[in-house]
């Protein structure tokens, strides 16, 4: 069977993304794919390159170079990019992959939903947007309330729902044990009843999940972050941007300090970023799996589907 037809679909999504980005004032822009900084996150390892004795790293997500660029005054800005992070195989999962990733100064969780609203019409043909809390997602399908829930509530959900919860929790900080069971419950319990009939953005995350978002300004105990859901797969994230250089540091310190608890490589700061940090524009950067888009287009059940090379067969 010819692959032209696949490859037909992944360019036409591609070009009409593009064109919806672009009409809405957005710079198309390239960043390098191997750094010496990045982002550390928990759960997510960068491939690891040495040339000359010096480390660095595969870019796991655009994000920090693209906010260098936000600093010094780009504008709003996407890039269809490679990433890779290693370890991760599965039918939404790759060591490589593409993402479309912006950003937007200006720009406000409203403002974003029309943009993702219509980017679902135009590639999926999808009709409107659930906006939806993290609380009301939770009471709905765990039966809790994620805002207020000790610990123990959390752990007594997730046995009555049958979540699978890793042998290491044991070992880590009460307040770590929280999050971890929390997105355990997100990804086995709560998200696969999400988007069914429509697009859920899921937002208003509790603000020990905030990852790199702004505290809700009206309500301390949620962050401005979200995640879009189609048919239980998560295909977007993104959050009104946290713009302290001050208050990312500390979130990616106290990030390695669980990695070591965990076993895994201490990552550098990305000290280039942070210098610039307080720079950058209020505004809104969304990620967006463009493997998993063109899956959903094909109304497939993995990426592998969606394109012809994988980290399996290269």
């Amino acid at each position: 069977m010819s692959i032209r037809p696949l490859l037909q679909r992944r360019a036409a999504i591609r070009s009409s993304l593009r064109h919806q980005l672009e009409s809405r004032g957005f710079i198309e822009v390239d960043t390098p794919v191997v750094a010496s900084e990045l982002l550390p996150e928990l759960y997510i390892d960068p491939v690891t390159l040495t040339h000359q004795s010096k480390t660095k790293y595969l870019q796991t997500s655009p994000e920090p170079q693209m906010k260098r660029l936000l600093a010094e005054d780009s504008g709003p800005i996407f890039q269809f990019a490679q990433c890779f992070r290693s370890d991760e195989r599965g039918p939404l999962h790759d060591t490589e992959f593409t993402m479309l990733e912006w950003y937007e100064p200006g720009a406000c969780l409203h403002s974003t939903a029309e943009v993702v609203e219509s980017l679902l019409n135009k590639t999926l043909h999808t009709n409107g947007l659930e906006r939806l809390a993290c609380r009301d997602a939770f009471i709905q399908h765990a039966n809790i309330d994620p805002i207020t829930a000790s610990l123990n509530t959390l752990l007594q959900a997730s046995i009555s729902h049958g979540a699978r919860l890793p042998n290491s929790i044991s070992t880590l900080p009460k307040e770590q044990q929280w999050s971890l069971v929390f997105e355990v419950l997100l990804s086995d319990v709560v998200s696969p009843q999400l988007g069914i009939s429509q697009p859920t953005m899921l937002e208003a995350w509790p603000a020990s999940e905030s990852a790199f978002a702004q505290l809700n300004p009206a309500n301390q105990q949620v962050s401005l972050r979200f995640e879009i859901f189609i048919n239980g797969v998560e295909l977007m994230n993104g959050w009104q941007e946290e713009i302290c250089s001050a208050t990312i540091r500390h979130r990616l310190q106290k990030t390695n300090i669980i990695r070591k608890l965990l076993e895994k490589p201490v990552l550098p700061l990305p000290d280039r970023l942070l210098s610039v940090h307080d720079n950058m524009p209020q505004g809104v950067g969304v990620a967006l799996g463009f493997d998993r888009l063109v899956m959903l287009a094909t109304k497939s059940e993995s990426i592998d589907t969606a394109r012809y090379f994988n980290s399996d067969n290269v």
